[in-house]
């Protein structure tokens, strides 16, 4: 296993006098920039980062997933997302993330059984959908259901036996697309559908979304290998904030049921997992293919906030390497259905096209990426838009428990605690009711945000 390693390299910290404040170790990665190891600064020398978000802060070391965003590239142990999508399943890359190679022939059987013998949820479990109203959102339901999972199966609680670790993974992988399909069948007011043990993972999530006990479902083979292709390129992406979250709480020796229920309920904010549902609400914007001039006239004017959501990536400087999987098995899927009569994925279509000739979108590389593709085609197959995140929940599971028991076998990880940059006030003393000023006193000249005022969280 590839391993990070100190360089001779110091970084002399210095004040601006000149004066040393302190040497700071060097790490260099496998792959990628070099990490300066600011542990024992405040320690040793009374100071702290300062790095809101931290878009430049290692918060651990990691040898499960690499991005290159400028170069395009996503590797998971060093293989590269692509080859994975195109050659294996979701399984083997599950596998791969979680034990840190691809597995032979008998290991990929053994983990297959222990999954598929572990899709069903207690019985007692789906009487919790009841009590959900029918419009309640998927995620919601996901992430209380996943949490009590905790209550049903405390056999595999105990996060220092790696028997227990390993059977809360299998569990974990196995029941998610279980309880997902389960919330969907719940909210169109339809009987849950128990999994099919000779079913492969994803025919089997999309028989438990789709089939009714009236009649028999038959998989579309390529509908499955699409939802295979969407689960791999889903299934991690370095640490995000869900994959954060789930480190997290699981910093504090949290049960494993706990720490994804966490990592589900961050994906679920719209600047993380919603970015494929807001593709969808754009082309609904759009409307019709005779639209797409002026919104795309409107996208290129900094005064518009119309944005083309799926194009251009936060990470990805140049084409995301998932978006060339997910291009093809989308041309694949609106083949099969035929997107010519979907009025909203022909626009798609045509979006596409006009965006990938017009050179302000070339010159500045903004290119479809995986969230495009992949939320035409969720809704080419036929998956609500309110199942995307659900379903992306879903690929994550794997990546989530892989950077779990990575984080859980760190000697080095510690409770995750960091530091703040206090901006309040200074020591004062206790003020009697009858003297204290109202909040919004513009007498003071401080605003101070009263307790119903809406909270803003920057983009």
């Amino acid at each position: 296993m590839a391993q990070n390693s100190q360089s001779d390299k110091k970084f002399r910290l210095l004040d601006d006098r000149g004066e040393l404040i302190s040497e700071l170790p060097v790490f260099a990665g496998a792959l990628g920039f070099e990490v300066v190891d600011v542990r024992h600064l405040l320690d040793k020398a009374g100071y702290c980062t300062f790095d809101p978000s931290f878009g430049s802060t290692a918060s651990c070391r990691s040898t499960i997933t690499y991005i290159d965003g400028d170069k395009g590239i996503l590797l998971h142990r060093g293989y590269p997302i692509d080859q994975l999508a195109e050659k294996s399943t979701y399984l083997e890359v599950a596998f791969l993330l979680l034990f840190g190679d691809l597995p032979n022939a008998n290991e990929l059987a053994q983990f297959g059984k222990d999954i598929t013998y572990h899709t069903m949820v207690h019985e007692q479990l789906t009487r919790f959908y009841a009590g959900f109203p029918r419009e309640a959102h998927p995620m919601a339901i996901l992430s209380a259901v996943v949490s009590a999972l905790s209550a049903f199966y405390p056999d595999s609680t105990d996060i220092f036996d790696p028997e227990q670790r390993l059977l809360s993974i299998h569990r974990l992988i196995a029941k998610m697309p279980t309880i997902a399909a389960m919330a969907y069948k719940n909210s169109v007011g339809q009987p849950f559908v128990y999994p099919q043990n000779h079913l492969d993972y994803s025919s089997n999530f999309l028989n438990m979304m789709f089939a009714v006990p009236a009649e028999t479902y038959k998989v579309n083979p390529v509908f499955a290998k699409a939802i295979n292709a969407l689960l791999i390129v889903q299934a991690d992406h370095e640490q995000n904030a869900s994959t954060s979250t789930v480190r997290t709480v699981g910093s504090t020796r949290a049960n494993p049921f706990a720490s994804i229920s966490a990592g589900i309920a961050a994906l679920w904010g719209p600047l993380h997992g919603g970015a494929n549902e807001a593709v969808l609400a754009m082309l609904e914007q759009i409307g019709d293919k005779k639209n797409i001039s002026e919104f795309i006239k409107r996208a290129k004017d900094k005064n518009d906030s119309f944005r083309l959501m799926g194009f251009g990536h936060r990470v990805y400087k140049s084409y995301d390497p998932r978006a060339r999987v997910m291009q093809k098995i989308c041309d694949e899927v609106l083949h099969e259905v035929g997107a010519d009569n979907d009025p909203l994925l022909a626009l798609a279509r045509e979006l596409e096209r006009i965006a990938l000739a017009d050179d302000y979108f070339v010159e500045r590389k903004l290119y479809p990426n995986v969230d495009f593709y992949s939320g035409i085609v969720q809704r080419a197959i036929g998956i609500p838009v309110k199942m995307f995140t659900a379903l992306f929940a879903i690929a994550r599971t794997a990546g989530w428990l892989a950077q779990w028991k990575e984080m859980i076998e760190d000697p080095d990880q510690r409770i995750a605690r960091p530091r703040q940059l206090y901006c309040g006030e200074s020591p004062r003393d206790y003020v009697a009711l009858e003297e204290r000023k109202s909040l919004t006193d513009t007498a003071a000249k401080v605003h101070r945000p009263m307790p119903s005022e809406p909270a803003i969280v920057g983009h």
